[in-house]
Parts: structure tokens; sequence; C-alpha cells
């Protein structure tokens, strides 16, 4: 996660950064300055995910940076920081994401980061997003994958769930229904191998014989990113895992 702290006296600068580092990891990545002139045009070519800025600046004040940020990324999250109230209204005509009086503190901070207008999202880097945390959904760009039968989809899940594990035909049978069903599986089978077909991700679910598993790598999972510690991942779980099935549980590692 990439921050954005703009104040122009140093000492508030120096004091929110302290405390906004306080609720960060050391994964992310805090970039401060006190000329907004120069906080806009040195970070033109990063993709931001929070500015926290002072409104009462010369020459470009926060209101006037927050709108040059937005325009260049619409689903940046301001955050505005100022010692007077009265500047509240021009910034929620903004959406801003939230607004801090000084002094600021961690609290304060951690309250904001936690109640975010934009969720920071695990960055897209393999052909499939799998997001597990509240209900299981799989994305190829953006767009969800359409299976043909729901228990393709749940199939799909416990192989998700399974990291990469060769799960058995019987298995799979026992987890579904308690029953046999294994020509309907069959069925599951080949619906989720022409989804994912279609988006040119078939490489991702594999079938063997008897048994079947996904190719982690070339997912984007935030259950995944959550056991790697990554921070975006961490804050993203609020203690919901793949709830529309009643078999998942979410080892927290």
């Amino acid at each position: 996660m990439k921050l954005l702290l703009v104040d122009d006296e140093e000492l508030q600068l120096f004091r929110l950064e302290k405390e906004v580092k306080k609720v960060l990891s050391g994964q992310d990545e805090v970039l401060c300055y006190t000329n907004p002139v120069k906080a806009f045009d040195e970070t033109a070519d990063l993709q931001l995910d929070i500015a926290f800025l002072d409104i009462g600046m010369p020459v470009l004040n926060g209101i006037q940076l927050a709108k040059k940020l937005k325009k260049r990324n619409p689903e940046i999250n301001i955050i505005f920081v100022t010692a007077y109230e009265d500047y509240a209204l021009s910034a929620y005509s903004l959406h801003a994401s939230g607004y801090i009086t000084k002094p600021v503190n961690e609290s304060k901070i951690r309250n904001e980061l936690e109640n975010l207008r934009y969720p920071i999202s695990i960055k897209a880097t393999k052909k499939l997003q799998v997001k597990c945390f509240g209900n299981f959904e799989v994305f190829s760009h953006g767009v969800p994958i359409k299976f043909q039968y729901s228990k393709s989809k749940e199939l799909f899940a416990y192989l998700v769930d399974r990291e990469g594990a060769a799960v058995s035909i019987n298995e799979l049978n026992v987890v579904l229904w308690d029953e046999d069903h294994k020509s309907y599986l069959r069925n599951l089978i080949a619906d989720i191998q022409t989804a994912l077909k279609s988006v040119g991700a078939q490489d991702v679910f594999i079938k063997r014989r008897s048994e079947c598993f996904v190719d982690v790598d070339k997912i984007d999972c935030d259950a995944y990113e959550y056991k790697k510690g990554n921070p975006d991942a961490v804050r993203m779980y609020r203690g919901e895992y793949m709830v529309q099935y009643s078999w998942p549980i979410f080892e927290e590692e």
C-alpha cells in the first residue's frame, strides 16, 4: 500500500508520519512532502492508495490538491488533516474518505484506515483473482467468472481452500453431497474447465485420473496473501471466510 502525506509545516508532517507508521506494517510505503506541488508532480507515475492532506497550505491547498489527485485516480482515498473544522463541508463534497482534526494520534488514524471509502484490494497479477473473505467469488480482470452450476463454484472453492493439494473424486463427492453423485461430479468438472477456458485460464484447474487440484501460482487470492502476511490482505479480513458454504474453516496461521 502506498500512502502520501502532505503538510507544509515540517513538525506537523513529522508527527503525522510518526502516528501513521504506528498503524502500518513495514511493507507499506509512506511518501512525505511539505510542498504540495512537488508532491503532486513527483507521484505522477505512482498508484497511490491513500493521501493524508493538510488543508491550509499556500500555493496549492489540500482541497485543490485532492481534486488533482482524484482526477488522476478517482479511487484514491483522501483523508484531510486540519486544525479547523470549517473545511468539513468542502472536504466531503469531494467524497473524501475521512477527516481528522489536529492533533493527530494513532487512534484517529486507525479509525480512518479501517473505514476507507475505497477499501484497499490486492493488486491483480495472475490469471484469476479469487476472493475468499466474505462470500467466495472468482474473477478474471475484475469480471466475475460465470459457472453453469452453483456446485461447480463450490467445488472450485474447495480446491482453492486446499491450497493446491490434490483432492480425490471420492473426497469431493463426500464434501459436496455426503452421498454418491459421481456422475454429476463429472458435469461439474467439465463446467469448471469450460468456464476457465472462456477466460484463458484453463491451466489453473488440473484434472488427473481420479483427482484434481488448482495451480496456486496462477491465482491471486486474499486468503493466500493473508497467510503470507500481506498487510493489505490482513486489513481485508473481517472474520468471514467463504460464508455461503458450511464446510470452510479458515486457519489463521
